[in-house]
């Protein structure tokens, strides 16, 4: 029997770290397994955990985290990775731990900062995951990983951009990102006064979030090829390769 997709690599230290492989792309290609993967954090990753890891052949870990973020909780890596800060500062997270700290939020109320958040990432942060593609491009940075905190909000764009320059549909794109709702723990620590309604929209996926910020992405290339070419500097000859690199 096919495993369904995402599939999840199991794992002790970590609930969201998951093979990008199988989701058909251009020309019905389909993205190799074993080649990019998306996680939440690795901090908490155990001796098995990183023998399992091991054996992915894993060359680069990219971390999408804060800086401060990832000097508080360093990840644990196997043997042979190496680590790439890529760092997205949650500038959004001051604004929503105020005001969950306050005991009044709502659910539309944090579900607007998130969407801030993800505008950001889309647009302010778009070099970052222009890197990540460059990484991804080098034959040598694969097998490579790409996570922040709980794998959901900077990876869950990573991943849409990435799945978005390969050819997949919109619809696998939204079904790969929702599926954190299934695998993730939600282990992220949220003060004890806020309102469950807040802390049920902090640690969501938002399908409608993530396709608005695709469509803000657009914008200022004025089309979604131009999107490609000059925001992820995917021009036609640097996309044939990345899509011969990961498609099968």
């Amino acid at each position: 029997m096919t495993q369904p997709l995402p599939r999840l690599i199991p794992l002790e230290g970590a609930s969201n770290l998951r093979d990008l492989g199988g989701w058909r792309g251009h020309e019905g290609w389909a993205l190799r397994h074993g080649v990019l993967f998306r996680s939440d954090a690795l901090h908490k990753l155990t001796d098995q955990d990183l023998t399992r890891l091991a054996e992915t052949g894993l060359a680069t870990v990219c971390d999408l985290r804060g800086q401060h973020e990832a000097a508080v909780s360093p990840s644990r890596l196997p043997p042979g990775a190496r680590a790439v800060p890529l760092p997205i500062e949650p500038r959004i997270g001051a604004s929503l731990r105020d005001l969950l700290a306050n005991g009044a939020a709502t659910r539309a109320e944090t579900t607007r900062l998130l969407g801030v958040a993800y505008l950001n990432y889309a647009t302010e942060q778009l070099p970052v995951y222009r890197q990540l593609v460059d990484l991804i491009l080098e034959d040598e940075r694969r097998p490579l990983l790409f996570h922040c905190s709980a794998g959901k909000d900077r990876t869950g764009l990573g991943a849409a951009l990435i799945l978005t320059a390969l050819g997949v549909s919109r619809e696998d794109i939204l079904t790969d990102y929702v599926a954190t709702d299934r695998f993730w723990r939600r282990d992220h620590p949220l003060p004890d006064e806020a309102p469950q309604e807040a802390k049920d929209a902090i640690l969501d996926t938002h399908p409608a979030l993530l396709a608005a910020a695709l469509e803000a992405a657009v914008v200022p290339f004025g089309s979604a090829a131009g999107l490609l070419e000059d925001g992820l500097g995917l021009p036609p000859a640097r996309l044939a390769s990345f899509r011969a690199a990961l498609l099968d």
